[in-house]
């Protein structure tokens, strides 16, 4: 029997599969259970529909990160840091930081999450971080730290 799946199911096959089971196992299992429909015309259409729509997003979503990544890669954010005698800083600039900073600068609304630094900005200078805006899309963002 022909089952579209709407859930991953383990051995079987993930979300949104046209998969080919026993009758048995359809009936008592993936249908009962709501793991998925059968296949049917009306069905199979529906699957068609949905996957354009999402493979429709998706370049959407691509193409909106592209041309954020294009903005960020202008942008010289400024961050000040205290500091000591002969340029010795007090603690370093995080990505939480750099992620308001963005947004008071610039008035983007950048994740911390997706600011990717090596090892936090203890020094005052201009420094480059990568922010991953989307999985096939990453930009280089600069970040000027002053002293305060």
């Amino acid at each position: 029997m022909k089952v579209i799946l709407l859930e991953d199911v383990k051995s079987v096959g993930k979300k949104g599969d046209l998969v080919d089971v026993s009758e048995g196992y359809a009936r008592n299992c993936i249908l009962k259970k709501k793991l998925g429909v059968e296949a049917t015309s009306t069905n199979m259409n529906n699957l068609k529909l949905q996957k354009a729509n999402e493979e429709k997003i998706a370049k959407e979503q691509h193409e909106a990160a592209i041309a954020l990544g294009k903005e960020v890669e202008e942008m010289l954010v400024k961050v000040s840091i205290k500091s000591g005698e002969g340029g010795k800083t007090f603690g370093s600039i995080s990505s939480k930081e750099i992620a308001k900073a963005v947004a008071d600068q610039y008035g983007k609304e950048i994740d911390k999450k997706k600011i990717q630094m090596q090892d936090a900005i203890k020094s005052v200078g201009t420094h480059e971080v990568t922010v991953k805006l989307h999985p096939k899309v990453t930009a280089k963002l600069r970040v000027k730290v002053e002293e305060a």
